[in-house]
């Protein structure tokens, strides 16, 4: 290992063959003689590339791609035009049959490395039934600075205005945006939206939002869509409310759009930031949410209230959920991380009580009113914090015991004190859904010291043409 330290300098190129993926969008090679490359650049395994070095470990070396010598089996060519420069899309380039045998070895992998689980039976990945126009909701920024793509910085003319851009920021700047004719994962009446609302702003001359400056009105442009009922929410997110301009906003949507189901929200914001949330909501026309249904369960879902982005594999997620907690007529279960109360009154259907618990008021109430939507009299919803044992203790008093805990935490996973109240609980099976193998895998190996058994690990795949992966597992009490 010394002499390659030796052998190997900043700026060196070399190549490589391309074995796995990596984080941070990286993948990993190995040189001729076998030392660990981190390489980036939009790659697959597979590949065999020439790469420049620019950072030497004394374990492994860290470089960028610059040739794609021998291209990978794997790879296709993407939909999308500016696909590499979006960054939503990280692997457009690899076919859907080799993403999905790209995640399942990433959840096998965080498995066995990091939850330290021998040989962790990993079920097949269960396909999205679409790969693109998947997304019910999508966020589209607006900036005075329009990220200017390469073929456009050689040309002397631009067929865009340098000055707004309505799209995708991109990746790593928090100023600039790459103005969008269409998302390929967004569905096709989203884009027609994306569209008039940009033609509605430039004829109208309205002034994009300037992030260091914090000038300009236009902020965001978030749009929901429910598949069951064919509603459409389109949310204009302002640093000022114009009620005169709104209203020609809705007259020229209905113009573009005449047989589309739609609602039209104002947020209003003066924050600093550029978070498509308002401190206050108009709503210009329609009922100011759109109703989606998940089996034969209805939920009202407003601009800001959470809903899983996949509706199709949604349900997919939940109907595993139900097959490995083996719920029965006679069982409790508990809901941690409940949100809206989605998977809560899914379960509910199956048990005897569905007790949700979340620390975000609005999300209770939320949920609470799904409830009532849907008439399911048998669920309970509490605003606890999780890290509290014996708060949490004292107000789940007065019902049952649970025999099933589901958990579906934030990315980041279960804070140790919360995992420590879920496993004080002592349920017979613990259902964890999971959006980060890493974490699930972490949090999983504590919840196995604690004496449980991992009985299966479902990966669901929510996201196709993206690197997330999302798994149900089931841990069963041993003894």
């Amino acid at each position: 290992m010394e002499q390659q330290e030796i052998r190997y300098r900043k700026g060196d190129i070399i190549e490589l063959n391309i074995i796995d993926h990596a984080e941070r969008d990286k993948c990993f090679g190995k040189t001729t003689e076998g030392m660990g490359v981190m390489v980036s650049g939009i790659l697959a395994p597979g590949d065999r590339v020439s790469a420049q070095v620019y950072k030497v470990k004394s374990r492994y070396l860290e470089a960028k791609a610059i040739e794609v010598l021998e291209a990978s089996p794997d790879r296709v060519e993407p939909v999308c035009p500016v696909f590499g420069s979006c960054g939503g899309c990280k692997w457009m380039h690899v076919s859907y049959e080799a993403q999905l045998r790209y995640k399942h070895k990433k959840v096998t992998d965080s498995l066995a490395h990091i939850g330290g689980f021998e040989n962790p039976e990993v079920l097949p990945v269960l396909a999205a039934p679409d790969a693109l126009h998947y997304r019910n909701k999508v966020e589209f920024s607006c900036s005075n600075m329009r990220y200017l793509l390469q073929s456009e910085i050689d040309s002397d003319q631009l067929a865009k205005p340098k000055t707004f851009a309505l799209g995708f920021h991109a990746p790593g700047n928090f100023e600039k945006v790459l103005d969008l004719d269409t998302c390929y994962l967004a569905k096709e009446c989203m884009n027609r939206v994306l569209n008039a609302v940009r033609d509605f702003a430039l004829e109208r001359g309205l002034a994009p939002y300037a992030a260091k400056a914090h000038e300009g009105y236009l902020r965001n442009l978030m749009l929901r869509y429910s598949e069951r009922y064919d509603q459409l929410m389109v949310n204009i997110v302002t640093s000022w409310y114009d009620a005169a301009l709104m209203q020609a906003l809705k007259e020229q949507l209905e113009v573009a759009m005449p047989e589309q189901q739609m609602t039209l929200l104002n947020n209003v914001t003066t924050r600093k930031n550029t978070v498509a949330v308002g401190e206050q909501e108009y709503v210009i026309s329609g009922e100011g949410f759109v109703t989606e249904r998940l089996g034969d369960l209805d939920f009202r879902i407003s601009a800001n209230s959470f809903f899983q982005t996949n509706t199709r594999q949604a349900e997919t997620l939940y109907d595993q959920i139900i097959a490995v907690g083996g719920i029965t007529p006679e069982d409790t279960v508990y809901d941690l991380y409940c949100g809206t109360g989605t998977i809560t009154l899914y379960l509910a259907r199956h048990c005897k009580q569905a007790i949700g618990i979340e620390v975000v008021e609005s999300a209770v109430k939320d949920a609470e009113m799904n409830a009532e939507l849907n008439g399911l009299a048998n669920t309970v919803f509490f605003q606890a914090d999780l890290k509290n044992f014996h708060a949490m203790q004292e107000a789940l008093e007065p019902y049952a015991k649970p025999r099933i805990i589901v958990t579906d935490p934030p990315r980041a996973g279960m804070h140790p004190k919360a995992l420590d109240t879920m496993l004080k609980l002592q349920p017979d099976r613990i259902v964890y859904v999971s959006c980060n193998p890493d974490n699930l895998a972490r949090d999983g190996k504590e919840i196995a010291a604690r004496g449980y058994r991992m009985s299966s690990a479902q990966p669901v795949d929510m996201f196709p043409q993206t690197n997330h992966i999302e798994t149900v597992a089931c841990f069963e009490r041993v003894g």
